[in-house]
Parts: structure tokens; sequence; C-alpha cells
């Protein structure tokens, strides 16, 4: 059994070794939250990215803080594509020359799925399989992809592990399990190597926190700050395995460099592997804005009726992420919540809402 700091090590051992040995990595949906964190990531460590968005749910100012953050010299290393994966050629374009896929382009949201069950299949099934084809003709080493704790669905396990799954409860649901289902037929059919991430409530900086289908901790700190109403879906109850943005980027570079074949073609759930409540997760977000903001330590949510499709409970097992790729969190929920809080404090007061200047620093 490896210890924690074993697997911090392995982490670190795959960081290290990108920085002398650069290749050409596609992230799909780079414009989006978990996209640009990890564009940006493989652009700090030397890498060459090529971008594809089509920006229906990512926001040309993500990349705008990307090319902030890492500087003009990295900069260069970036190829910006907007395109669609629900076209072929735009897939094979994005392919052309590129070693490693980090698919992360979907429209998301459960809700949004039950409006639009169409919208939501063309993206997350036919764009999946138009991805995959042309990453297979392009000769792709390594397809990592994003795939979604709402797999699981009605089944009452706790906590949740991989081979035990359920009947979905919604189409967004559905379409990441037949994602899946497409990666292994690619493996059998084509000797593909493809390996699915099961994202579980994932947050941080850059999250769209408004709009139709908000997720709750943008929401919620986005209404504190600005001093507005901040909602919760049910009683406050329920209970979510949170997980910051930065553990998920580790998952993906562990997927995409782990050698060993018993970890390939398979689904891993990414978390903390732990629960907090709404309730619970509410006192954080208000106390960590009340450092800021005194006036808001009395703020009380506003309870409403639950959403369709909502999980009560979702908690991972992590030990197969452990044991196979070396996965350890490093963030946990409050050290998470303490800089996601103080990015959209300062987004606020620095108020980035001049989109086209962004837009033409992207395209520059």
């Amino acid at each position: 059994m490896k210890t924690c700091e074993e697997r911090l090590a392995r982490i670190n051992r795959v960081e290290e070794p990108l920085k002398g040995r650069p290749r050409t990595w596609l992230v799909t949906g780079c414009a989006g939250f978990i996209g640009s964190h990890l564009a940006e990531r493989l652009l700090e460590l030397g890498q060459s990215v090529v971008g594809l968005d089509n920006f229906s749910t990512g926001k040309p100012e993500n990349l705008f803080h990307i090319r902030s953050s890492i500087g003009e010299a990295r900069w260069k290393n970036f190829r910006f594509i907007e395109g669609d994966i629900r076209r072929l050629a735009d897939c094979r374009e994005a392919c052309r020359e590129v070693e490693l896929v980090l698919h992360e382009a979907a429209l998301g949201s459960v809700p949004r799925s039950i409006d639009d069950p169409i919208a939501t299949t063309e993206n997350n099934v036919m764009g999946f399989v138009t991805l995959l084809v042309a990453a297979r003709d392009a000769g792709v080493s390594r397809f990592v992809y994003a795939s979604s704790s709402a797999v699981f669905g009605d089944h009452p396990a706790m906590p949740k592990v991989e081979p035990q799954i359920g009947k979905a409860v919604s189409p967004y649901g559905l379409s990441k399990h037949v994602d899946e289902l497409y990666a292994e037929v690619f493996a059998r059919c084509y000797g593909f190597e493809a390996i699915g991430l099961r994202y579980f409530n994932v947050f941080g900086p850059r999250q769209a926190a408004n709009g139709a289908y908000p997720s709750v901790i943008p929401a919620w700190i986005s209404a504190l700050l600005r001093g507005e109403p901040a909602y919760v879906n049910g009683d406050g109850k329920f209970s979510r395995d949170f997980c910051h943005v930065d553990n998920v980027v580790q998952a993906n570079l562990l997927a995409a460099t782990v050698e060993a074949p018993e970890a390939l073609n398979q689904a891993y759930n990414v978390a903390l592997g732990g629960e907090t409540t709404l309730n619970e997760l509410f006192e954080m977000i208000r106390a960590l804005v009340a450092r800021r903001l005194p006036q808001q330590r009395g703020a009380r949510p506003i309870y409403r009726e639950l959403r369709k499709g909502d999980l009560p409970y979702t908690r991972a097992d992590i030990g197969k992420a452990r044991r196979l790729l070396g996965f350890e969190p490093k963030v946990s929920v409050m050290q998470g919540l303490e800089r996601t809080v103080d990015w959209y404090a300062d987004e606020l007061a620095a108020n980035p809402g001049e989109m086209g200047e962004h837009r033409s620093l992207v395209n520059a």
C-alpha cells in the first residue's frame, strides 16, 4: 500500500519530466472552467497546447486569464482554434500533430440536459464520438476525457465505487455513461488508449457564477459578495463530494502519463472522498465572505424546492485512482473555498466585464 507521501512524490515525478520533454496536447473546451486550468498548467510546464472551443459555454476572458498568468513567452506555445467538436473537420484540424488529448468540451449541467436533451446528446455523445474518430485517425497516443459522477445514476451504494452503476436519472448522466461505453469499444476495436475521469462537484476560480445553470459554489459566492439572495435547493441536508479544480488538473496529468497497462481503458472517480452538506457549505462560504464583508455574517439562505435529477448524496471512493494512477488530492474543501472566494472577490473589485478587449487579446 502506497503512503500519501509516496503518491505525492509520484505526482512530482510526473510534472518534473514534462518540463524537460515538451509534447503537444489538445485541450478541448479550453475556454471553459476546467479546460482553461488544464491549458494553463500545461503551458506552465513548458508544453505546447492546442485549444479548441466554440464559446458556447466557455469564455474568451478565461483565455485572457491564462495569457496574463503565464506571460508572453509561454503563450507563444498556445494555438487556439475556434471550432466545434460536432464537426469532424474541426476535430481533425485540432488533432493534427497532437500526441495527447484532454477532452473537456461538453454541455454540462443536469438541469440543462433535462431542459434540452437533444443539445446534450449532440454535444456530449456525437461530439465525443467525432473527436474519438479524429484522434484515432491522427495517431493520438492517449485520450483522457471528462466523465461525471452523474454516471452512477440511482445506485444507492455509498461511497460510490466505479463498477456499481444504477439507472440514469438525467440525459446528462446517460450521455457520460455512453461516452465511457464508446471509449471501451474504441479500445477493443482499434487498440485506442482512453481513460475516463468521473468528476465529483468540481469548483474553483473561473467557474460560471451566472446564467441559467450556475453551480452552487460560484452562485453563492457571487450572491453573498453582491449582497443578493443565495438559494438552497431542498433543506440543505443533501451532501456532495466537493473537489477543487487543482485536484482535477493533477488527475488529468496522471491519467495522461500513466504507463501501467492495467491502468488504461477504464474510468476513475476524481474527488476528495468526503462529504459536505449544503448547509455546511453555506456556512463555510459565508464565513469566508464575512472576512471581507462583515455585514454578511448574519446572511441566511433561501430554501426552495429540489431540482429534477438532483441526487441526495454523493461521496466517492477514490481508492482505485490512488492505487492505479497515484492520485492524491492536495487541496481540501476549505483551502479550495478560500482560494475561490479570494478570486471572485478580486474579479468583482476589478469589474472585468470588457469582453471585447479580452477577445482581441485572445486572438492577437
